[in-house]
């Protein structure tokens, strides 16, 4: 995975009045949790979007009031109206203990299917696997270059070294569809082909 550093401090409490005040100035709650203890704590939340609003996943070096911790973000709760934040949570790594984790998944190749007017379809753009932390990749990917018009790459056909992808194995990642132009373009070319058939045929009857 990808490191990144994001420095904290201790909250010095922990009720509503304290989280309210933290946000209005700027600062997020947040709590980390897997290792013997929780700590509570807040970060910066522009230093924070850095992290969240990333498409790749992180391996964080947490800095909370001078200890360094690894760990990654868990979960993220969000204000319904307002969007902003309203509590993180982080979850501590061990080197030695396996955790799940939702990497990114992202394809390369120009899919055949594609070219002939197939649209790719993404239904998973992360898949939860399970492993070490020094054992996770940054993300998974998927050569599409050869799918063809209804082909398609299942969980059961991705494998990632050193760790185990947790979902249902026939969960369908990415499909290549059929599309009204390819099927309208399909239904030219049969017919202009009958076309042909039916002349040749009128052509040959006239000549006998």
């Amino acid at each position: 995975m990808k490191k990144v550093s994001l420095s904290g401090s201790l909250r010095e409490g922990v009720g509503k009045k304290d989280a309210k005040e933290l946000r209005a100035n700027g600062r997020v709650p947040a709590v980390l949790y897997g290792g013997d203890t929780q700590t509570h704590f807040h970060v910066s939340s522009i230093e924070l979007d850095k992290i969240v609003y990333s498409p790749d996943v992180f391996q964080i070096e947490l800095d909370i009031n001078g200890k360094k911790t690894k760990a990654i973000i868990k979960d993220s709760q969000f204000h319904p109206v307002t969007d902003n934040y309203v509590h993180i949570d982080f979850l501590e790594l061990f080197d030695d203990r396996e955790v799940v984790i939702k990497l990114p998944v992202r394809t390369v190749g120009n899919s055949v299917g594609v070219i002939a007017g197939g649209a790719k379809i993404m239904n998973f753009r992360k898949l939860a696997v399970r492993g070490l932390p020094g054992d996770m990749p940054d993300d998974i990917v998927l050569n599409v270059a050869k799918m063809k018009i209804g082909d398609a790459i299942r969980v059961r056909d991705i494998s990632v070294e050193g760790c185990t992808i947790v979902q249902a194995p026939s969960d369908v990642v990415v499909a290549i569809k059929t599309t009204r132009a390819a099927m309208s373009a399909a239904a030219a070319s049969a017919s202009g082909g009958d076309e042909e058939e039916t002349e040749e045929a009128s052509e040959e009857a006239a000549a006998e």
